[in-house]
């Protein structure tokens, strides 16, 4: 029986879309399945025009992906469908019937075609076929014929696309597992380096080594100033007050520079600096980082940036741990060294408080530092008697430590000169402001006491008044005969001097403002009405016990927090 020739038509029309099916589902790359449904179903339907057009779901706008034939568009063009979701799901769609809504691809678009691609849940894009060579329409078989490649081709595409997703997500998995494994063994190395030049060497090399980035600065905010700790390429250095914009201009992301950047910081484009970026610890930022181009010329990933945050991350924190290093030995050297402070300021002050015939004595201090502002002395005369002393320098720390070791070396001096207590004053009053800053001085008070005939001779200096608490009396009485405080000025009105008779019971108590104006958490101060208080109450303890109790009563009013040294001086006459 003969064959027509319609039905070996059909014939070979069916094995040409079984032999394609085959092949283009067999591939596995969408480059070539897209070539070969261009040049078959041209070849076939007899068109030189034709392109194919994917859709861009994030952006949703169509990119020209092929491009065969056709002069006015270019792969990689953007075109705009306004089809509807239903008009998309045809079959084919003629470009005569929607000429508002599709775009002209070609110079005559009559007779021109649109196939969907599509699979039974996403739409790929279209297949824009021109009309054929010999200007007529497409018949019914074509049409058919075509709209079969194209249903096959979308689902090989739909798998091409797969695949190539999952090789590229494959090709990015390693690449973040190599990165990774390259800021591990990077951070290895800069946890074993205390030394910033070879951590800013090693950022170095890694920015060259794995992102290719020859030109870059590292920007770091210390305590002091904002520098530059590390560069690489640069043509021109940047100023100081180019480097303090930069760090404030630049935000904790990714910036690119812009022309804004470069009228702020012109030396950005001549080193060709193309981005910055601000890092931050804990919420802070501490330094700027600015690249240039990448050697190999390519465009900087959100991989690459998120590779230079980590990396510089890693660098940031290596180099600010070699300043808390810096910091923790500094730290060690001056507690080291205000430990010996210490030792030799306790050396400077009477220990064991020495006895006075005649006398119940009683003397100590607090620091509210390791080394303090306070002084007090007890030493006896070449004639046989005593001289007690108690000062108060301003300040708290070692400037107010290397005065009052001053004061006691000047006091020690003075104490085999048979001279006054007012004028050894005045000369040490003289001496102490021709020899220290304007904003340190002393208050004051020392005197003499002569136990033959129980005569205390003092003179006060800006000091607080000792309090003076006779045998029998409910009344305390102020010592505050004398000048103005040590170093405030020179000597321009003498110092007085006063006597006072000592009998038997008769108490004085000498304190710095540590002990009135020490503060509780109500912000009160202890005061002297608290002090005198105390004093009347407890008149009857010896001078040991007095002092423990008014030391007690003040850490406990303090909270233990004293804000300034606490010295007492304390005798009763026997």
């Amino acid at each position: 029986m003969a064959v027509s020739e319609k039905e070996l038509q059909n014939r070979f029309e069916m094995k040409t879309v079984l032999e394609t099916s085959r092949m283009l589902i067999e591939s596995r790359s969408s480059d070539f399945v897209l070539n070969n449904l261009l040049l078959i179903i041209m070849g076939k339907l007899l068109s030189g025009k034709a392109a194919i057009l994917f859709f861009d779901q994030a952006k949703q706008i169509y990119r020209v992906e092929k491009a065969k034939g056709l002069k006015s568009i270019s792969e990689g063009d953007l075109i705009e469908i306004n089809l509807s979701t239903s008009e998309k799901s045809c079959s084919h769609i003629d470009y005569d019937s929607f000429p508002d809504k599709l775009p002209a691809l070609a110079e005559n678009m009559e007779n021109s075609v649109f196939f969907p691609l599509r699979t039974s849940n996403q739409h790929i894009g279209f297949l824009f076929l021109g009309r054929k060579a010999t200007g007529k329409s497409f018949s019914s078989r074509e049409l058919e014929f075509a709209e079969s490649l194209c249903i096959i081709s979308s689902v090989a595409l739909s798998n091409s696309l797969l695949f190539d997703q999952l090789k590229n997500t494959n090709k990015k998995l390693d690449r973040r597992i190599h990165e990774l494994n390259t800021l591990f063994d990077l951070s290895k190395e800069f946890n074993l380096l205390t030394d910033r030049e070879k951590i800013s060497n090693i950022f170095k090399f890694a920015l060259l080594g794995q992102l290719f980035i020859r030109t870059f600065f590292l920007i770091y905010k210390t305590p002091g100033k904002v520098s530059i700790l590390a560069s690489s390429g640069l043509n021109k250095p940047f100023t100081q007050k180019e480097i303090d914009t930069l760090f404030n201009l630049c935000p904790t992301e990714v910036r690119s520079v812009d022309d804004h950047c470069c009228e702020k910081v012109a030396t950005l484009e001549t080193n060709q600096i193309t981005n910055i970026i601000g890092i931050s610890i804990q919420g802070e930022k501490v330094a700027v980082v600015g690249v240039g181009d990448r050697l190999n010329k390519e465009a900087y990933s959100e991989t690459d940036f998120n590779f230079l945050k980590s990396l510089s991350n890693l660098a940031v924190v290596s180099i600010q741990k070699t300043y808390f290093l810096e910091e923790r030995i500094d730290k060690e050297r001056m507690e080291e060294e205000l430990a010996i402070a210490k030792s030799i300021q306790r050396g400077l002050l009477p220990d064991p408080v020495p006895e006075v015939k005649g006398l119940d004595l009683a003397a100590s201090t607090l620091s509210s530092r390791e080394v303090g502002g306070d002084y007090f002395d007890i030493a006896p005369t070449p004639d046989g008697n005593s001289i007690f002393a108690i000062g108060d320098v301003t300040g708290k720390g070692v400037p107010a430590a290397l005065l009052m070791a001053n004061l006691q070396s000047m006091l020690h001096v003075l104490l085999p000169v048979d001279i006054e207590l007012s004028e050894a004053t005045e000369r040490i009053n003289d001496l102490i402001h021709k020899n220290t800053p304007i904003d340190k001085f002393i208050t004051f008070f020392w005197g003499k006491y002569f136990r033959e005939k129980n005569i205390f001779r003092y003179v006060n200096a800006g000091h607080n008044p000792p309090l003076l608490l006779r045998n029998g009396s409910s009344k305390l009485e102020e010592l505050s005969t004398g000048g103005l405080l040590l170093g405030a000025m020179e000597t321009f009105s003498p110092y007085e001097q006063e006597e006072i008779l000592l009998k038997s019971g008769d108490l004085v108590v000498c304190y710095t403002d540590g002990v009135n104006e020490a503060m509780n958490k109500k912000q009160e101060e202890f005061g002297e009405e608290r002090l005198y208080q105390l004093i009347l109450q407890n008149r009857d303890l010896n001078s040991n016990e007095l002092m423990e109790k008014i030391l007690s009563d003040v850490q406990a009013f303090a909270n233990d927090k004293l804000g300034d040294d606490l010295t007492l001086l304390i005798f009763k006459v026997n």
